[in-house]
């Protein structure tokens, strides 16, 4: 089975429709939302909509936490809440019914997918965990490849069953060994910071165990003026073109 997986697409119609059509060209059997597909940028209904009408299976993320229980909002800084808030505004009642009914993580092809960490985790960091925590968690897993966003940076961490090794892959093609255990962050699609402004997702084939990494142009620009003129805080804008946090903070509620 070939997979197209993406993570955070954030409102951004423009980086999700130039994934979408990237992938159209591709033999893809199952394409998989890792959430977030929602806050940040100016059009999350569209982003809900688009992915309801292709049947994109996905996850919750920690945005789609806050609006399924607003309690969850605290867990959000003021300038976040903010935009999750015109996000939320957005969202049509079929939208938010969709919403409600996402699961915390899935299980797809012996494949786990969750938004922040294993097991079903949509809040926490992979970089909030020490190494021997990591280690638990790939350790105590049933299945040996583990795909999650969230830090909206490409990540791979595997596991020999004694080393863990963290490497920040770049675009291009990655064999994951079949003695390892992996967890896989696929990046952004629509707020990536990791030092550039396309539009990040992975492909995997199960049978080959083969990882790919993608990025992809779209008219960032666009989004931007769209951010813009929505109300939505600037600095979410100003993200899209230089594919990093200008605050350089990893804070968790960013």
């Amino acid at each position: 089975m070939k997979l197209a997986v993406l993570s955070d697409i954030h409102g951004n119609l423009e980086a999700f429709q130039a994934v979408l059509d990237a992938i159209e060209h591709l033999r893809i059997d199952t394409v998989i939302s890792l959430g977030d597909n929602i806050g940040y940028g100016p059009d999350s209904e569209a982003v809900v909509a688009l992915i309801r009408a292709r049947k994109i299976a996905s996850v919750l993320g920690n945005h789609e936490m806050a609006v399924k229980n607003k309690h969850n909002l605290a867990w959000f800084n003021p300038v976040a809440q903010t935009a999750l808030a015109i996000a939320q505004s957005q969202l049509s009642d079929a939208s938010l019914a969709w919403i409600n009914q996402l699961p915390r993580y899935r299980v797809t092809a012996g494949l786990r997918f969750v938004h922040g960490a294993p097991p079903d985790s949509a809040f926490l960091y992979l970089f909030q965990l020490p190494e021997n925590k990591l280690i638990q968690k790939l350790a105590q897993s049933d299945e040996s490849v583990c795909f999650v966003g969230h830090t909206h940076e490409l990540g791979i961490i595997s596991w020999d069953g004694t080393r863990l090794e963290k490497h920040p892959p770049g675009p291009g093609r990655y064999a994951l060994d079949p003695d390892h255990k992996y967890i896989i962050n696929a990046g952004s699609v629509g707020q990536p910071r990791d030092g550039s402004a396309g539009a990040k997702f992975v492909l995997y084939d199960t049978g080959t165990r083969e990882l790919t990494v993608r990025a992809v142009a779209y008219p960032f620009e666009k989004t931007q003026r769209k951010i813009i003129a929505a109300g939505i805080p600037r600095m979410y804008a100003d993200r899209l073109a230089m594919g990093t946090d200008p605050s350089k903070v990893k804070g968790t509620n960013q």
